[in-house]
């Protein structure tokens, strides 16, 4: 990782950004090219030596074609630049495709990048015969990303796998990383399980059924204690959360609004007259709302 003095001095960018702007994806498309020069994709696509087949480099060509039939969406070569009209002029403007599509095409590349190594000097036709290292390859691909991830304030980052994972924010990070969920109840840990799961995902939609598993969760959480009554059920959990009244007022009406979001947006049931949450930030807020009030619970369940 390169020692930027910005970095020292102001500390590392907050990473709070989930659209990658036209800037970050020109580099991500100046590296690729980068790697293709270099060979790098000739393990999966290779450009051979016509004395005696080695690989000598990368096929672009037969790479270009992989990526538009892998990645929909995406053109080859790729784009950073787009001509926008205005009236009887127009000019090229900086252009970023989809986050999600660039996210998808990222993790392609890292599936078929390797570093290439020279194996020999080909003096007749003045190229180097290759060998490919994919570990080193995937591994300095990936440090690359990130970084530009990072300097940028972006909310993804690449796993040594070349799954892209979205970066939570510190405090429901550490929660969502620390808690096991152990209830007793195999249905309920599912729920909250495949909540904290989905929520790590780049994708907003999949964030939004995160919340909908979460809101479930704390449906059946609420029944726990007595399954034939959830208002005395919900009583006495919050007993055992505190037997300080003017606290326990206040988390009782918490919990009663908490339930009153769920049945009035499109979260938990989906009636025409209920509002749906589709903004990421809404939907962040109200799962880190939601997640903090269902672990104190659980927490003091199982003391």
């Amino acid at each position: 990782m390169i020692d930027y003095y910005s970095d020292r001095e102001n500390g590392p960018v907050a990473r709070t950004e989930d659209v990658i702007t036209p800037a970050v994806w020109a580099a991500i498309v100046a590296t690729v090219q980068g790697l293709i020069n270099s060979g790098a994709f000739g393990q999966r696509f290779p450009d051979r030596c016509p004395d005696g087949q080695a690989v000598c480099g990368c096929d672009e060509a037969a790479f270009g074609a992989a990526v538009v039939g892998e990645i929909r969406g995406l053109e080859w070569p790729l784009q950073t630049t787009q001509r926008v009209e205005e009236g009887f002029s127009s000019q090229w403007e900086p252009f970023a495709p989809d986050t999600l599509l660039i996210l998808d095409f990222v993790t392609f590349v890292h599936a078929m990048v390797a570093k290439p190594i020279q194996r020999e000097y080909h003096k007749f036709l003045r190229h180097d015969h290759l060998v490919f290292d994919q570990a080193a390859g995937q591994e300095d691909f990936c440090e690359t990303i990130n970084r530009y991830f990072a300097r940028n304030g972006l909310a993804f980052e690449m796993q040594p796998t070349g799954r892209v994972i979205r970066v939570l924010p510190p405090v429901i990070d550490l929660a969502l990383r620390r808690t096991t969920f152990n209830t007793g109840e195999r249905t309920l840990d599912v729920l909250l399980e495949e909540a904290r799961t989905k929520f790590s995902d780049p994708n907003p939609l999949i964030r939004r059924e995160a919340l909908e598993r979460l809101w479930d969760a704390w449906e059946r959480l609420k029944s726990l204690e007595n399954p034939s009554n959830k208002k005395n059920s919900v009583h006495l959990i919050l007993s055992a959360v505190t037997a300080e009244p003017t606290l326990y007022a206040r988390l009782n009406a918490e919990a009663l609004e908490l339930t009153s979001i769920g049945n009035d947006h499109l979260i938990r049931h989906y009636e025409v007259d209920q509002k749906p949450v589709i903004d990421a930030d809404h939907i962040d807020y109200l799962f880190h709302r939601l997640f903090a009030m269902i672990q104190m619970m659980l927490r003091k369940k199982a003391t």
